[in-house]
């Protein structure tokens, strides 16, 4: 390396960009690090027992929901169980824990999405996380399928939708890289089709608006991968702090080292020191 990398602070999701291949970024404290450039490269994470929640900065023993304190668990609108299951949002029962929250993250556009990570999945995000949501589920290809107006109701046709196609990635094969080749144009046709009853349903129900089929194009993405693994051998930092190996390659939210993956976003909040060995 033209010069060393040797870097200490708080662990957060790596930031992503589009491209070909992604452009990924590893966050520690202040510094951003282009880890595309390090592929190839002996690294090592030592995390020093200090985890330091990423809203009110205390310090936790553990870590709650990829970052949070016990108390901002308990108290955020963002850890909310209806951020896990969408359809079980309770803004519009008054109780949301966060109103002015929720205005800004749950009562805005949302997209229903087909994607392939691991095989076909269907999943949601805001409409502001295209394609954000889709590199860190380490998605080949993926495509919009509905518009519609709130989370809660991107909940309720994510519902009707897994009655007939799967809303989970399998990471490990995700990693392998051992992904099938898909239509999502034409799966995308067949999903409208099986679930056309229950989108009337809610159109009758929620406004004809409320829900928006779109014709958009597929994306597919790239990852900067030289080596795919043959096993997928896991690194936990809470059980083994230090984690060192030669990068092999970025996709989703892992990196993947020839001694094992690590996921990067599981460890947010972690006080660590990044280093580049070679």
């Amino acid at each position: 390396m033209s010069e060393s990398i040797d870097v200490t602070g708080r662990l957060r999701k790596m930031p992503v960009e589009a491209g070909d291949p992604v452009a990924y970024n590893l966050a520690i404290g202040d510094s951003r690090i282009t880890l595309n450039d390090l592929i190839g490269h002996r690294v090592r994470l030592d995390f020093d027992g200090v985890i330091r929640c990423i809203h009110c900065d205390r310090t936790t023993k553990k870590s709650f929901n990829q970052g949070y304190c016990y108390p901002c668990f308990r108290k955020l609108a963002a850890c909310d169980s209806c951020i896990m299951s969408p359809e079980k949002c309770h803004y519009h029962l008054g109780t949301c824990r966060e109103p002015e929250w929720g205005e800004a993250n749950c009562m805005v556009e949302h997209v229903v999405y087909l994607a392939n990570s691991s095989g076909l999945k269907v999943g949601i995000t805001r409409a502001t996380q295209v394609p954000t949501r889709w590199i860190d589920q380490g998605a080949v290809t993926a495509i919009p399928m509905l518009r519609v107006a709130s989370r809660y109701l991107s909940g309720l046709v994510e519902v009707a939708c897994k009655n007939h196609v799967a809303d989970r990635t399998n990471w490990r094969a995700m990693l392998k890289g051992d992904v099938p080749e898909l239509d999502l144009v034409q799966e995308r046709e067949r999903l409208l089709g099986l679930i056309a009853d229950d989108l009337a349903q809610l159109r009758a129900q929620h406004g004809e608006d409320s829900i928006r089929s779109v014709d958009e194009a597929s994306l597919g993405l790239g990852y900067p991968v030289q080596v795919w693994p043959a096993k997928v051998k896991t690194h936990n930092l809470d059980k083994t702090p230090e984690v060192e190996g030669l990068l092999e390659g970025i996709k989703g939210q892992y990196l993947m080292l020839d001694t094992g993956v690590i996921n990067i976003r599981k460890f947010t909040g972690y006080e660590v020191r990044f280093r580049v060995l070679d």
